[in-house]
């Protein structure tokens, strides 16, 4: 390339300062000032430990606040009344049919106790597991979205406190994690004291299920995972009803901060997670500075994402 080598006291071989790497400098900083205009902020390599932490505290923050909203029983309970009373009037009200109707079956009911304590935690984390290891440039939108959804929520739990249906006055809808003496809600049995028991609008179950649902389906390559991201969210929901843990317009709440999530991270990033680009990508000029500083020869049109994956 016109470029010549000078020998060294010891004999190896080196290159003096080349010209292009001035020009890809140049070309760098011109590309970050036309970018900057386009979001708030372009998605960076996620870092495991920083990812780990953010969550785990994120999580005990959500649990310590919606546990520390007040327990307004009164105006749980008549929230819950009028939230049936909207149901009925709009012929949706069957929540109590399908409660008893599943309650009759043991093995089922009892898979669906196991389901609505566990899954929801079990599957969120091993999406965002899954998006930071074969997702990298997705990842920190998807994760907004999802923290935004949770936070939104809080502030449902706090002006609309809310009853399940299993402790409705007069709703005879049964409680099937204590009919049926298992492990499950953290507001049922033993564990009521530790959990805010009207805090049911609305439901992070399906807020989160569906997050997972969605990111699945828009993402995943093989047919059967895009299948099973649909499934999930809609199995969630025959559950948190045939439990008596949410009402069917509880679900629509949690879709309704899913669609905040979404529309924050949209926002940030200026494109929803799915539309970003798979790998953490540099602006061209960096990514001939990458290239050019670990001896990689940069090709006309050479993707900066394979370029940063050789750093």
């Amino acid at each position: 390339m016109g470029e010549f080598s000078v020998k060294s006291q010891e004999g190896r071989t080196t290159a003096p300062p080349s010209p292009i790497a001035d020009e890809a400098a140049l070309e760098a900083k011109r590309n970050d000032r036309l970018a900057r205009p386009r979001s708030l902020r372009s998605p960076r390599r996620p870092r495991i430990w920083f990812e780990v932490l953010l969550i785990a505290a994120s999580y005990w923050l959500y649990s310590l606040v919606r546990n520390a909203v007040p327990e307004q029983k009164a105006a749980a309970l008549e929230n819950a009344g009028r939230l049936w009373s909207v149901e009925r009037f709009l012929g949706i009200a069957v929540e109590q049919t399908v409660n008893h109707a599943v309650n009759s079956v043991t093995w089922l009911v009892v898979s669906m106790n196991y389901y609505y304590a566990t899954l929801h935690f079990i599957v969120t984390i091993g999406v965002l597991v899954w998006l930071f290891r074969f997702h990298p440039g997705r990842y920190a939108a998807a994760r907004l979205a999802l923290f935004a959804t949770t936070g939104v929520a809080l502030l449902g739990y706090y002006l609309y406190p809310l009853a399940p249906p299993r402790l409705m006055n007069g709703g005879h809808f049964t409680d099937t994690v204590l009919a049926h003496h298992t492990w499950g809600s953290m507001a049922s049995g033993n564990f009521n004291n530790m959990s805010n028991q009207y805090a049911a609008m609305p439901s992070m179950h399906i807020g989160w299920s569906l997050w997972c649902g969605l990111t699945v389906f828009a993402l995943a390559s093989a047919p059967w995972a895009r299948i099973l991201g649909l499934l999930y969210p809609a199995v969630t929901l025959v559950v948190i009803v045939s439990t008596a843990n949410h009402f069917w317009l509880d679900a629509m709440g949690g879709t309704a901060c899913l669609t905040f999530g979404f529309a924050v991270s949209y926002a940030w990033y200026g494109a929803l997670p799915h539309h970003l680009a798979k790998r953490v990508q540099l602006p061209r000029g960096r990514a001939r500075l990458a290239g050019l500083s670990a001896g990689i020869p940069i090709r006309a049109g050479h993707p900066a994402a394979d370029v940063a994956a050789h750093r």
